[in-house]
């Protein structure tokens, strides 16, 4: 445990490759290091989406998944090089926590089951440890001196949204009529069949409201970490009447919690990474065209027209919108290896107010 005496400092071992001091004293934690690149001028979230993490369903398995993160991070990491610039990312884990959940219903003749606050918990450790351990070598082999840590993060959502009259996020495996009625007679689920293919559980996903662990996200970057936070949306949590905090069953988007993020730390830039370099219209058609810039204005004209999807381009757009209507100065969707590029106004869909 980390010493908690006034002004102890943990000291670098001779030959150490880790150059990171910290001086720790009540209640904060003051960076020690190099004084150049000390004028931090810019915040930014980067989201990073469920195609960093795993890149086909044959290539699912955990060093698949850290593969296919240190390939992300590999783009991530040359952002730093820029001394005035603050990191924060975010990431999805859908597919994790839908593991999670079927290794647990396989698992429950012998075991207990994993309530879903946990599983994303869990996903929120180990996917923040690949991106940790990603870029530390990727840092390494730069020669930055930066080091990444991560927030196990609660989102609060409003435990009277209506989306938790109104569920329907499907989560975990295909079940039987029979499976579908047992859990929802004993487990209180909620069950849809789907399209003909099975039944499956569905839940909540409330819109986000604050980001309970905001302050140590911010002392972390104030200590000059890059900073893991509100993995898949973060931990959903409730108030209950008496004030005391609780986990919820449900998911929440992980590009809205990724805003609502960025809008709390007072970041001048958002950038959701995913898939394809640049937002289009009439993706798929003949008629398809890539944006380089809008403005919100227009976006909300593309999307009146409908030219995002649900589930895929349109939750992405409206987190855009209300990060730069929240105060942001500048949005930006692209795929992990255009960031740098984007980032320099030369790549990427640029999003403004």
């Amino acid at each position: 445990m980390f010493p908690r005496t006034p002004g102890s400092v943990i000291k670098k071992k001779s030959g150490s490759r880790y150059s990171s001091v910290l001086s720790i004293v009540p209640g904060s934690v003051r960076w020690n290091g190099p004084k150049e690149g000390r004028h931090v001028t810019r915040t930014a979230v980067i989201a990073i989406g469920g195609n960093s993490l795993i890149t086909d369903k044959q290539h699912q398995g955990v060093p698949d998944q850290y593969h296919a993160c240190a390939e992300t991070c590999r783009h991530l990491a040359p952002l730093l090089q820029d001394p005035e610039l603050r990191l924060v990312i975010t990431h999805g884990n859908g597919p994790q926590v839908g593991f999670i959940l079927r290794r647990s219903e396989l698992a429950s003749g012998e075991l207990h089951t994993v309530p879903l606050d946990s599983c994303v918990a869990d996903t929120q450790g180990a996917i923040g440890f690949h991106i940790q351990l990603a870029l530390l070598n990727e840092f390494r082999r730069l020669g930055i001196r930066k080091s990444a840590a991560t927030v196990v993060t609660q989102c609060l959502v409003d435990r009277s949204d209506p989306a938790f009259a109104t569920p329907n996020k499907p989560i975990g495996t295909f079940l039987s009529k029979e499976q579908a009625e047992h859990h929802r007679a004993v487990d209180g689920w909620n069950v849809v069949e789907d399209a003909g293919r099975g039944w499956r559980r569905v839940v909540a996903s409330p819109a986000p409201t604050a980001i309970v662990e905001l302050g140590a996200v911010k002392s972390l970057l104030d200590a000059g970490f890059v900073v893991v936070a509100a993995g898949g949306g973060g931990i959903a949590v409730v108030e209950n009447a008496v004030g005391e905090i609780t986990g919820a069953a449900a998911v929440i988007d992980k590009d809205h919690a990724s805003s609502l993020l960025a809008r709390q730390l007072g970041a001048e830039l958002f950038v959701v990474s995913t898939a394809v370099e640049k937002v289009c219209l009439g993706f798929g058609t003949p008629q398809q065209k890539d944006i380089d810039r809008m403005t919100v204005a227009e976006a909300r004209r593309y999307m009146d027209e409908g030219h995002f999807k649900p589930g895929s381009m349109l939750p992405k757009i409206q987190a855009v919108i209300a990060f730069l209507d929240g105060g942001g100065h500048e949005a930006i969707i692209t795929d992990p290896a255009h960031v740098g590029l984007a980032l320099a106004g030369k790549a990427g869909t640029h999003v403004v107010p």
